[in-house]
């Protein structure tokens, strides 16, 4: 029996989209293992043998829907509860009634739709034509397809905190900097990392296959990490000045590599000339608007020995006294950082924003700032932080991507915590796939570590082997993948300041296995399209061995990657279509014939190319 509660299906959605201009996709999720096949049911909504009154559905002369075809869904994947069916569909009149034929055990057969489940059966069932039950793609607009750059999927990331990357200029360094790597970062510590670094080392970055570079603030503040802006409009004197940036942005598009800046606007930093207005001015500053301003004084001082969230007058980012929230639904507000925005793209032709605490900001702000931004470079890339499921912004009208944390979750309790099985691990990967529409998930940034969570090789407990898993993985993966900085010579460190740490420039400190491994994979990804593809084909994950093994498809193209996450020699038996095959490994670039039985040892992996 087929669980009517456990179907779903919602129209314009990540089950409902259009892909491109003219190719509709749809899925419906049904309970797991109970439907044996699925179909979908589509056509023109005004296609009637005769009558039909020019389009009134509910005319009484409609007679004949000649417009219904069915199409046979594949099952897309499985999670834990449920499966999940996909059709791709090209309406010839861009628009369209459809609904979905779901057939169990026993002959059982439904007809879903939008307004009712009907048990079906056969083929002649009225209901297959009373099109007010289906569901509605009234038409394809153009303009509303999602449509992210073209470049993203293709671009390899590479996450520079500019304090800590490299000290090309000590002229510039703050007062108080300590020497380069001379100690463990505290909350406080300045090193003199500045832009020029950056530019001196960007042959090193084109060498390791970095096609984009993704900045943390470099706009004026007074932390080490900028996030507490001060002027959005100045580079900080400690990292260069306009000079240096067009330097740095003309230097790396040189070497083909995008440049993704910060823009942090939910808050502002507490020594902004704004705030600073308000603490001076009180009720009567002319910026009082700009804030969440609850009463005065600011600080409560009675209440200084309880939590911030006590004594703070007014709204700020996480409670934190040093960066007050912005009212982005001020006029004035809006204004200034939609200009702040607009002026690095002119000024500086940077190719991306990436968008700090973006789920916290008014959604219609991020409307215009879009509007605004495509309109001066269509194809830059919007990419909003936020760590949680985020469809809402993921329209097409907001951002083009959202950093990719459940997928990130997702890795890092298989691969480091070893608190997910593979099939649990399978399961989760399958249901951020199904999230969201695969356009989207094409140019979802993935990430393992960042300058917000300790280190991979941190959280993997030092085992290197773990962390060559995880990024084989990221990188077999559909999105476009970011290394944090000093991620790919070993560099460790736990949460926040002990992830941000120096640098380390001295390659006899370096651990090039694991640099040879990120080159690796990075050249595999550039070399074979399959592994950016969005689809995988899980032919095995045994949760006993903790072995997986999947196949990345494209084409006439096909690579099966086979993994063993567990500290024990295992004895893999291969499915029907890989043994007794003749394969390339192409991570080693030799030519091979598999058995039927494959050995890997602990935490490793292979990698085959072999005919679709």
């Amino acid at each position: 029996m087929i669980t009517k509660a456990a179907i779903y299906h919602r129209s314009h959605s990540s089950y409902s989209y259009t892909y491109d201009k003219e190719t509709l996709h749809l899925r419906i999720r049904t309970a797991k293992g109970e439907v044996n096949s699925a179909t979908l049911r589509i056509g023109d909504p005004y296609d009637w043998t005769f009558g039909g009154g020019g389009g009134n559905l509910n005319a009484e002369d409609a007679m004949g829907w000649s417009g219904g075809e069915n199409f046979a869904m594949e099952k897309e994947c499985e999670t834990e509860l449920f499966d999940y069916w996909f059709c791709e569909a090209q309406p010839r009149f861009f628009r369209a009634r459809y609904a979905f034929i779901l057939e169990g055990e026993e002959s059982e057969k439904l007809l879903v739709t939008e307004k009712q489940i009907f048990t079906i059966t056969d083929d002649a069932d009225p209901v297959l034509s009373q099109l007010l039950n289906f569901y509605c793609f009234p038409y394809m607009n153009p303009i509303d397809v999602f449509t992210p750059p073209h470049w993203v999927k293709e671009t390899i990331w590479y996450q520079i905190f500019p304090e800590r990357f490299a000290n090309g200029d000590p002229s510039i360094s703050p007062s108080n900097a300590l020497p380069w790597s001379s100690e463990e970062p505290k909350t406080n510590s300045f090193f003199g990392g500045d832009l020029q670094g950056v530019i001196d080392h960007l042959d090193y970055l084109q060498d390791l296959g970095i096609t984009g570079l993704y900045f943390t603030p470099i706009t004026q503040g007074k932390t080490n990490h900028k996030y507490d802006t001060v002027d959005y409009l100045n580079v900080d004197p400690a990292f260069g000045n306009d000079d240096t940036v067009r330097t740095l942005i003309e230097e790396a598009h040189k070497r083909g590599m995008k440049v993704m800046l910060d823009a942090v606007f939910n808050h502002i930093g507490a020594d902004s000339l704004q705030w600073q207005d308000v603490i001076k001015n009180g009720k009567d500053s002319k910026y009082i608007g700009w804030f969440y301003v609850e009463q005065f004084p600011l600080i409560d001082e009675s209440k200084k020995d309880q939590h911030s969230k006590e004594y703070l007058n007014y709204r700020a980012f996480a409670f934190a006294q040093n960066m007050p929230k912005l009212n982005t639904e001020n006029p004035e507000v809006i204004e200034y950082l939609l200009e702040v925005g607009r002026y690095w793209v002119r000024n500086f032709n940077i190719d991306a924003w990436r968008l700090d605490v973006a789920n916290e900001v008014d959604q219609r702000f991020w409307r215009r700032f879009r509007d605004e931004l495509k309109a001066i470079k269509p194809e830059i890339y919007i990419l909003g932080e936020a760590w949680h499921d985020s469809m809402n912004w993921l329209a097409g009208d907001q951002f083009d991507a959202v950093m990719n944390y459940p997928l990130s979750d997702a890795m890092i309790g298989f691969f480091a915590n070893g608190n997910l099985s593979v099939n649990q691990f399978k399961y989760a990967i399958n249901d951020v796939n199904t999230s969201y529409p695969i356009a989207v998930n094409e140019v979802a940034f993935s990430l393992l570590d960042s300058h917000d969570t300790a280190r991979i090789l941190h959280r993997c407990s030092g085992n290197k082997d773990k962390v060559k898993l995880a990024y084989l993985f990221q990188f077999t993966h559909s999105g476009t993948p970011c290394i944090y900085y000093g991620s790919e010579i070993g560099l460790d460190g736990g949460p926040d300041p002990l992830n941000r740490k120096c640098m380390i420039w001295n390659e006899t400190k370096h651990d090039m296995n694991m640099k040879h491994h990120i080159m690796q994979i990075i050249k595999l990804r550039k070399q074979h399209p399959a592994l950016r593809a969005h689809h995988i084909n899980w032919l095995m994950s045994d949760d006993e061995k903790q072995c997986l093994i999947y196949q990345k498809v494209l084409k006439d193209e096909c690579i099966t990657v086979v993994m063993n996450n567990s500290a024990n020699t295992v004895d893999i038996t291969l499915p029907d279509v890989l043994s007794n095959r003749n394969v390339t490994d192409i991570y080693n670039n030799t030519a091979c014939k598999l058995e039927e039985t494959l050995t890997l040892a602990p935490f490793s992996f292979a990698m085959y190319q072999n005919e679709k």
